[in-house]
């Protein structure tokens, strides 16, 4: 059974620098994002808890892909996935590597990026690559 998709109305507050974004995933996940902790004395990163749903007919196997985008460039400092591109720009592409059944709930909440004031999550899709079980 296919989802229908509904685009996210996305609201822009200028005296917020945090805000949470939600997105489908391929055709088998709904991913949301938001920014959990901004740069404070003596630090400088961004932290970022990325929470999926797996609603699938399927299991996943270990061969995953998160793209996340901001509303402007932003290097990338840590997560528990290996970076594949973007340290620097507006998208990053960040591959995960766990097994999961096709209800699990994920939480990624390891994302570290060092950016300017103002920082906002405007996109973030998690899909499975290659074979599925």
């Amino acid at each position: 059974m296919k989802k229908t998709y509904e685009r996210p109305v996305v609201l822009a507050n200028q005296t917020l620098a945090e805000g949470v974004f939600l997105a489908s995933g391929g055709d088998c996940y709904t991913t949301s994002a938001y920014i959990h902790q901004s740069p404070e004395t003596g630090r400088g990163d961004f932290r970022i808890q990325v929470n999926a749903d797996h609603n699938a007919d399927h299991n996943s196997n270990k061969n995953q892909c998160l793209h996340i985008t901001f509303n402007q460039p932003v290097n990338y400092k840590s997560s528990q996935g290996t970076l594949e591109s973007g340290d620097g720009t507006c998208t990053l592409d960040i591959a995960y590597a766990y097994w999961n059944n096709h209800t699990d709930h994920i939480g990624l909440g390891d994302l570290v990026v060092e950016s300017e004031p103002g920082l906002a999550i405007t996109f973030v899709w998690l899909e499975d690559r290659a074979k599925q079980y």
